[in-house]
């Protein structure tokens, strides 16, 4: 197991302002990512941060690795990683579950700086800034990352059933590419090009919640859409880095804006990672919802 630990420090002139962050990073382990963040800004700083649309910027995403499946190819996933993580780790831990009929794609994230890392670069779908209902979204990021993924599903065969999940900042992605299945198109207005058939969401929260419902609610085909797409989200009571409240409200949100099939699971003792007990609830529901068959 290899631990990283990158401390980042910024402190500015101004008193009311002061930013400390920690981050710890497992990889090759149960844990996916795990960040302690300690922070208090004004609200006066002229810090652009995720919702600036003043410039258009370019992404590079990283490597993708893809575990093949070990029977009959009957579901491709991507998954995605938490942030400062990368692909091959997600990798490591997906070869290792039952699902033999399931072709696993693992694509890494740009490297960009983050805002609630003080600008700090790392792999990070899109720039976070805090988590809050009232925080700026990275609608560009956000959209790059939704397609980037979409890209990846688009090229399997019209047989397969294709799905998304992730862990933590993958989660979010995850979710917003809900979100954009539903209404047919990404943020941007471009048409989303994917039937998505499952989304799973560990530890994560719901980019762009506050108006979801009044998008889907104007189309009777994004209503349609959000209605057919099943949903598990899955939480730690004791998570320190998103707390449970924001994967609760965001499993709320879906369901208030006509995601009929959200299930949302949450488990004591569990902090800011994965553990055996809820990938063995992930394999089971994923065989239920995909209606794998485990044939050779």
């Amino acid at each position: 197991m290899l631990l990283l630990l990158l401390c980042v420090k910024d402190l500015r002139a101004r008193k009311e302002r002061t930013l400390s962050i920690h981050i710890a990073l497992l990889v090759g382990g149960t844990a996916f990512d795990s960040f302690s963040l300690s922070a208090k800004m004004s609200y006066g700083h002229p810090y652009m941060g995720s919702g600036s649309r003043t410039a258009r910027r370019t992404f590079e995403f990283g490597k993708t690795h893809v575990v093949r499946p070990k029977g009959k190819h009957q579901a491709t996933i991507v998954w995605l990683h938490g942030l400062g993580d990368n692909g091959l780790s997600s990798s490591q831990l997906l070869e290792s579950l039952p699902l033999p009929n399931i072709k696993w794609i693992c694509p890494t994230a740009p490297t960009r700086p983050v805002a609630i890392l003080g600008g700090f670069p790392c792999t990070a779908w899109f720039d976070v800034g805090e988590l809050s209902e009232e925080g700026p979204d990275d609608w560009e990021g956000l959209d790059a990352s939704a397609a980037h993924i979409a890209n990846l599903l688009s090229t399997e065969p019209a047989d397969v059933k294709v799905g998304i999940g992730g862990f933590s900042m993958g989660a979010a992605i995850a979710l917003y590419s809900a979100t954009c299945f539903a209404m047919g198109r990404y943020g941007n207005g471009i048409p989303y090009p994917v039937n998505l058939r499952a989304v799973v969401g560990l530890s994560g929260w719901l980019p762009g919640s506050r108006s979801l419902r009044n998008k889907i609610e104007v189309s009777h085909e994004s209503r349609r859409r959000a209605a057919s797409l099943p949903m598990l989200l899955c939480h730690g009571i004791c998570d320190d880095v998103v707390p449970c409240k924001y994967g609760e409200k965001s499993a709320q949100c879906l369901c208030s804006a006509g995601f009929r099939y959200v299930a949302f699971k949450t488990y004591d003792g569990i902090g800011h990672y994965t553990v055996p007990r809820e990938m063995d609830e992930v394999c089971t529901w994923l065989n239920s919802k995909l209606g794998l068959d485990g044939s050779p």
